[in-house]
């Protein structure tokens, strides 16, 4: 009765292992901040405003088999700037609150479409993004291109902002269309599983 209690256990203990060892069927996608940005525009009845905001280290692994995605891609709330002085406070002090909430965050769940070794593809990473702490889901287009161990992300999407809850920042007078354009760029390093 001991020993089969014990070899039980044993192997218990092998599958916990195995489960807590890192999957070899992973890709793994590493941003450089240095060499990537978020550029977003907002249209008003006056004029177009244009800013951007910083990426920080950024990690997805991927599963290619699955689709399956693990990581975060995360902007710096606080590095936001539109040139502005004056409405760059009112940015955010009132719209994305940067003093409270200084990260923006996608969290990718699954990505569809296949990704190529070489070359470049075009897929969906399904998600999470999060804003002023609230979370949407939320897909985004990708363009991947891919050369050797160097990588870019580029990616154009529409985001809802005042029906996800933020505050209109036209006035009176400026009126503010209620989506703002997103455009991502983004450069780092791919290792490709052992199945690419």
């Amino acid at each position: 009765m001991k020993v089969r209690r014990l070899n039980s256990c044993l192997v218990c203990a092998l599958v916990l292992t195995a489960l807590a060892l890192p999957s070899h069927a992973q890709s793994i996608f590493e941003l450089d901040p240095a060499r990537s940005s978020v550029h977003f525009t907002l249209k008003t009845s006056l004029h177009t405003v244009h800013g951007t905001f910083k990426l920080k280290n950024s990690k997805i692994n991927l599963d290619p088999a699955t689709g399956q995605a693990l990581g975060v891609i995360v902007a710096d709330a606080v590095s936001g700037d539109t040139g502005n002085t004056g409405r760059d406070t009112k940015m955010h002090k009132e719209i994305i609150e940067s003093w409270m909430y200084p990260e923006i965050t996608f969290t990718p769940r699954k990505i569809e479409g296949h990704l190529e070794g070489a070359g470049i593809s075009r897929i969906e990473a399904k998600g999470t993004f999060r804003l002023l702490g609230r979370d949407q889901d939320f897909d985004v287009p990708v363009v991947v291109h891919i050369m050797g161990s160097d990588l870019t992300l580029d990616a154009d999407f529409s985001v809802p902002y005042l029906a996800w809850g933020l505050k209109n920042p036209g006035t009176f007078i400026l009126r503010a269309s209620d989506t703002v354009q997103v455009m991502v760029h983004a450069a780092g390093r791919w290792t490709p599983s052992a199945t690419n």
